[in-house]
């Protein structure tokens, strides 16, 4: 991988983490700060299995493969989410 994208990637995500950080200290109502917080945690971590899980580089049953987990994840919280919120 070229420095320049690993340079590119590591400034992306400082950047996300100041973003984090200024959210954690605005007086946003709770539900706004919560989808941003979870908007800015879902490009980090696609920022991370991207470039260096190398899933950028792989052939497209990896790219299914790795969409299919996140996507059994997210299934995973929408469906605690919604026991937690109808108890």
């Amino acid at each position: 991988m070229k420095f320049s994208t690993l340079l590119s990637v590591y400034i992306g995500l400082v950047l996300l983490l100041a973003l984090s950080l200024g959210m954690a200290f605005m007086p946003l109502h709770g539900s706004l700060k919560l989808v941003v917080g979870l908007a800015v945690a879902a490009a980090k971590a696609t920022l991370i299995v991207w470039f260096f899980m190398h899933v950028r580089y792989q052939s497209g049953l990896i790219r299914v493969f790795a969409a299919a987990g996140g996507f059994w994840l997210l299934l995973m919280f929408v469906l605690t989410a919604v026991d937690y919120l109808t108890r």
